[in-house]
């Protein structure tokens, strides 16, 4: 998340405040969630990834290799996600 949102140049209060944070705590909430103190309810996941224009499954994802895939699925237009999905795996898993 927190490489993410710096790539982005956003502050940690800005994506507080995106999600519905109150400005005067949002930078400490974000903060404690990126250091893995305390971990954000679903819904409020939910939200950041959304402000963060990722997938929720990218947030929760301990493998780099796996989370780019992911991103690289969700930026994918949807009508070829299905065919580029399935070309994958079919290289992947050669019958």
């Amino acid at each position: 998340m927190r490489q993410l949102r710096e790539l982005k140049g956003w502050s940690q209060e800005k994506v507080g405040v995106l999600i519905g944070i109150d400005e005067s705590s949002s930078r400490a909430r974000i903060s404690r969630y990126e250091l893995g103190v305390h971990e954000p309810a679903v819904p409020t996941a939910r939200l950041i990834a959304s402000a963060l224009g990722v997938p929720l499954t990218y947030l929760y994802c301990e493998d780099d290799g796996v989370a780019a895939l992911l991103l690289a699925l969700h930026n994918l237009d949807v009508g070829e996600r299905g065919h580029k999905v399935k070309a994958f795996l079919a290289q992947m898993n050669p019958a």
